[in-house]
């Protein structure tokens, strides 16, 4: 067989993701938030986009009217060439596997919100004050010299909660001071606001505290010593060790209770980010309104007017720039409105298969998956995972996030798997919060009582959805009745 160079025709098929494009499905997995900075950048980077005026005002936005047919000419170009690059909006529900093609946040390209015209009044509000500043404070005025050194750096080691976190040996050897000096200025910040900071575990920050409200008996002394005890709920043992009867135990755990176990948490920290709906849903007399919070996205417009004066005299280079900057403002223009359709249509069928919920609360939800709601909007299922990305909906029952709507099915004793998951939680939930402290139901009570009301459920998944909502096990919850008690 003779070997020699040779010329092979061959066809096959592959999917090209154009940049457009794949800016385009990433947009779907922003929320309104992450898109407003997104758009921002769009609009410091593209002289041809304008926000649109909230007063209505459309000088110098998207009109036809007012276009030479250069411009004309260049709009079509733009969009051919953006079509023929894969722009088309269906073309934004595919199925991209790769982890180059899926993202979930607007921290990958986006940089930071160029910023309107808008007050934000949240900026005037002022900056709570810190664990470590509030300290710091009385520090300056106690103290001076080296104390001062020393208890600056005691502060720094004292966690979120109001503990020390130091071994007061060690740190002495590295600051080079008598562990007499690190005591002595210890105690003096275990005197400050707030009572108990400083502890360096639960049982002297509880003991700070008991103190300061003058109730540091020996008998308080004595059960502080034995928290684990209390813990328990081993009442006679207690009264044996502390040495008083029923009416002085009762007393001293009311007074137990009254004492902040973590108190560093009333300071510092920042507020918690407020979380502004994607969504609208609401009742009509015709039915469902599912409307997008456009109160967060500004309106884009292209300015042909501007790539007319531009484009009239310029260099071939620049106008082959300016035609570049036509094409991605169209492109995005009409990449938006894809986004903004998408999400209604995900969020209507939503709200169809979860109607039950909206109607009369958790305990009527329906098991749902993403491929059900794919199925039925005739998209893709990665592209409905996209759009309930990091999204909130707001609707008379209170603010949740588009996930939460998705929940696998417990069947019922015919095996229909009828009941969402989350609605055997609000039921689990509901008994627990329901129950009497001399009839703590145990985890196996409550998958019996369950099944009696038609949900098949094991025991281990009644754990797993307790454990997850918080709730301790029946033990617990029993010694937390009885010291409540």
């Amino acid at each position: 067989m003779a070997l020699g160079p040779r010329l092979d025709l061959r066809q096959s098929q592959s999917l090209v993701m154009t940049p457009q494009l794949q800016q385009a499905i990433k947009l779907l997995a922003l929320s309104n938030l992450e898109l407003e900075a997104y758009l921002a950048e769009a609009l410091e980077g593209n002289p041809l986009l304008d926000a649109a005026s909230t007063d209505g005002d459309g000088s110098g936005g998207d009109e036809l009217a007012g276009d030479t047919p250069a411009v004309e000419a260049a709009s079509l170009e733009a969009d051919q060439a953006m079509s023929a690059n894969g722009g088309s909006e269906n073309d934004l529900d595919v199925d991209l596997a790769a982890e180059s093609f899926h993202h979930d946040s607007a921290s990958d390209n986006v940089g930071l919100s160029g910023g309107g015209e808008d007050i934000d009044f949240d900026s005037f509000a002022e900056a709570d004050d810190t664990l470590h500043d509030h300290l710091l404070a009385q520090v300056g005025e106690r103290f001076s010299g080296i104390e001062a050194i020393v208890a600056g750096q005691l502060v720094a080691l004292i966690d979120e909660a109001g503990y020390l976190r130091a071994d007061l040996p060690e740190l002495a050897a590295q600051l080079g001071v008598p562990l007499a000096l690190l005591e002595a200025v210890l105690a003096i910040i275990q005197c400050f606001d707030p009572s108990g900071i400083g502890g360096r575990d639960l049982a002297e920050c509880i003991a700070i505290q008991a103190r300061e409200a003058d109730r540091y008996d020996p008998a308080m002394a004595t059960m502080i010593a034995h928290l684990d005890l209390v813990a328990k709920g081993a009442f006679p043992q207690l009264k044996r060790i502390c040495g008083v009867d029923d009416e002085d135990l009762a007393d001293m755990i009311r007074e137990l209770r009254g004492y902040d176990p973590k108190p560093g948490l009333k300071f510092g920290g920042a507020g918690a980010p407020a979380v502004v709906p994607d969504l609208y849903i609401r009742r009509t007399v015709e039915g469902w309104a599912v409307e997008i919070n456009s109160g967060t996205l500004p309106r884009l417009l292209v300015n042909r007017r501007y790539y007319s004066e531009l484009a009239e005299g310029a260099a071939a280079k620049s106008k082959a720039w300016l035609s570049e900057q036509l094409a991605g403002a169209n492109w995005l223009v009409r990449a938006l409105d894809q986004r903004q359709r998408t999400i209604v249509k995900v969020a209507s069928e939503i709200v169809k298969q979860q109607e039950g919920f909206f109607l009369h609360g958790v305990a009527h939800m329906r098991p749902l998956t993403l491929r059900q709601v794919a199925e039925a909007i005739g998209m893709h299922e990665s592209t409905v995972s996209r759009v309930t990305s990091n999204k909130y909906l707001s609707c008379a029952r209170g603010l949740f996030e588009l996930k939460y709507f998705f929940s696998s099915g417990i069947s019922d004793t015919q095996g229909d798997g009828a009941v969402s998951a989350e609605a055997v939680k609000s039921r689990i939930k509901a008994m627990i919060e329901a129950e009497d402290a001399k009839a703590i139901l145990s985890d196996e009570t409550i998958a019996q009582k369950l099944s009696a009301e038609g949900h098949d459920i094991a025991r281990r998944t009644v754990v797993k959805y307790r454990e997850a909502m918080g709730y301790g096990s029946s033990v617990q919850r029993r010694r937390q009745k009885a010291l409540a008690g």
